[in-house]
Parts: structure tokens; sequence; C-alpha cells
């Protein structure tokens, strides 16, 4: 009777054994099943402090974690519990628990991204940060002159010091964050282009590049174009001939330009007016692109002088070596615009 009471007992035991790692087997498979539509677009903000279990019941309450326990479970005996990172968390349907955890735990966190474009002026660029909802305003200004000081970076004027790009950051990074990040991109690319320079430019310094790759980004949209039109200028400034660009003249009316560039503002001196002023203008006057910076320091060597639109919808020009063949450009320019139909 004792013996047969052993066996019995055996039995059960082996079988409750049997049952718990069954259980234990099922909710280790309960991890690897994607969570399903409910967590569709689901932004989950961990707040500093908020602790897995609060996270996992808030998930079970919103129809996504089904067994919140296991994975509760799971993350301690793995000793991930106390590793969850704050931020705001972007989830979807494909995820499973075990994904989930794994976001938490690597801080992969969902990012917001500001598309600086080549050719903003920096104050463009303060305006597009002032609206971007995801961004901390900390600076406190919109001034460029003050920005260089709000930074603590070593530049007397901010205008060109930023690098074109899309820039992908979490909620909440701030604005001076995003900034010096795109000062010190535009700082390296600079220094690249400038270490792969052409001989005998007739720049001072990286900054003289800066500034005329600026002017450059201003001229043409067309890559092909950029090292031509940067030629043309290089070869104005070797001959003490003034650069007479419109962009220039532009970016010294300020605020007062309303869109029409008159015969009376090109006469007007100001220090960016390169009508009436011989060499570069004093800053940049837009954000250049990388292939504006490349084509200032490697212009096209050839003997043009001159360069007008050609008035085609491709946004292109044409480059003249002498006066008279430019003149002739212009009248050809001048005569597109006046068979448009609507004048523009």
């Amino acid at each position: 009777m004792h013996r047969r009471l052993i066996l019995v007992t055996s039995a059960l035991l082996l079988l409750a054994g049997g049952a718990a790692a069954i259980a234990v087997l099922q909710a280790l498979r309960s991890l690897d099943h994607p969570v399903g539509p409910a967590a569709e677009a689901y932004v989950l903000d961990v707040l500093e402090g908020r602790g897995l279990g609060e996270l996992t019941a808030q998930l079970a309450r919103d129809g996504i974690l089904a067994r919140p326990r296991v994975l509760r479970w799971y993350a301690r005996w793995r000793e991930l519990d106390q590793r969850i990172q704050a931020g705001e968390y972007l989830l979807d349907a494909t995820l499973t628990p075990r994904d989930i955890l794994d976001k938490l735990v690597a801080g992969d966190v969902r990012l917001y991204s500001l598309t600086v474009v080549e050719g903003w002026t920096v104050r463009d660029l303060l305006a597009a940060i002032r609206d971007h909802p995801s961004l901390q305003q900390t600076l406190g200004t919109d001034d460029p002159e003050l920005l260089p000081a709000a930074l603590s970076i070593e530049v007397e004027h901010a205008e060109g010091w930023f690098f074109p790009d899309t820039y992908r950051f979490p909620r909440g990074t701030s604005d001076a964050q995003l900034l010096l990040q795109a000062y010190q991109l535009m700082s390296e690319k600079l220094a690249d282009a400038w270490s792969e320079r052409a001989l005998g430019l007739p720049f001072s310094n990286p900054y003289d590049a800066l500034i005329l790759a600026s002017v450059v980004e201003r001229e043409t949209a067309l890559d092909e174009e950029r090292s031509r039109v940067a030629g043309v200028f290089v070869r104005r400034l070797e001959r003490g001939m003034r650069l007479q660009t419109d962009p220039t003249v532009i970016y010294g009316l300020g605020a007062s330009f309303d869109g029409n560039l008159r015969r009376h503002d090109l006469r007007t001196d100001t220090p960016y007016n390169t009508y009436t002023r011989k060499g570069l203008p004093p800053t940049p006057i837009a954000l250049p692109g990388e292939a504006s910076l490349r084509a200032a320091v490697n212009p096209v060597a050839e003997d043009t002088l001159y360069f007008v639109a050609t008035g085609l919808p491709d946004g292109s020009h044409t480059f003249s070596s002498t006066l008279e063949e430019h003149n002739a450009a212009v009248a050809v320019y001048l005569e597109r615009l006046r068979r448009k139909p609507d004048g523009s």
C-alpha cells in the first residue's frame, strides 16, 4: 500500500511538472506573437521614472498586451526591467511583446525630422525650427546676429554656417542641439572641400569659399552649372571685376525687398551690393549645399565672364565670354519673357 502511494504521488508530480513546463513554454511562445492591430501607430510615451509594471499595465488596458505579467516576468528574468529608457516610442501591429521590450531597452525612440533646404537663409532656418512642434525652444532669440553667442560658436556672423540636410531627432531635442549639429556638419563639409581645392584661387581662407558657395547656391539650382557659375565669379575676382550678382543685392535689402529688384536697388550702395563694390560680399548670403561648396573651390577653367538666365523651364543659363555675346543672350532672354502668355 505504501509503495502504491509513492507511485501515485510520483506520477502526480510528474504530471504537475509537465503541465508547468508546458505552461512556461506557452508563455514564452506568447512573447513572439505579433501584438496585432491595436498597436498600429500607437505612441507609447515613457516618462523618466515610469516602471515596466506601469507600462505593461497601460499596454494591457489599451488591448496591446494580452499577457502583461509574462512580459514582466521575462524582463525580470533577463534583468532588463531596470534598463527601460525614457522617450517616445512608435509601435506597430507587427511587433511582438519581446520586440517592444527590446525597443524600450535599446532606446529606439520615435524620430522626427526637419529638412534644411539648400539656399535657405539663417532666418528661414530659425523660422522652421520655431514652427517645429517636436523641438524644444531654448535659445530665446530668432535674431541671426545673436546666434553665435547663444550657441557659443566662434564665428562673427551666423549666415552660411549650417549645413542643409534632413535631420532626425527625438521629441524634446532642443533648437540649440539641432543647430550645433548642423554647424558641426557644415564645418566638416567646408574643411573637406577646402582640402581638395584647386590651386591659385583668389581666396584668403575657407570662409571666402563659403561666401562664394552661398552665392553659387542662390544663382543656380542645376548641379551641372554650379562649377561654371563659380568659374565666372572666380575669374571676375581675379581680374578685379565686380561680381554683379543680384542675389547679394537682394540679401542686402533684407526685409525691405518686395520681390521686385529695381534699377534703383542696383545703384544703391550697401555692403552686399556687388554692383557698387568689388570683391566678395562680407558674409555668406545663404546656406550652401555640398555641391556648391565643391564647385566654389573647383571652378571650371574656361574663359566665360558672364551668364544670364535662358528663360527656359529647366532654369538653365547662357554663359558668355564677351560683353557682346552676353548682351545678345540677354536680348534672347527678354524676348523669351515677352512671348510668355502670362508675362512671367
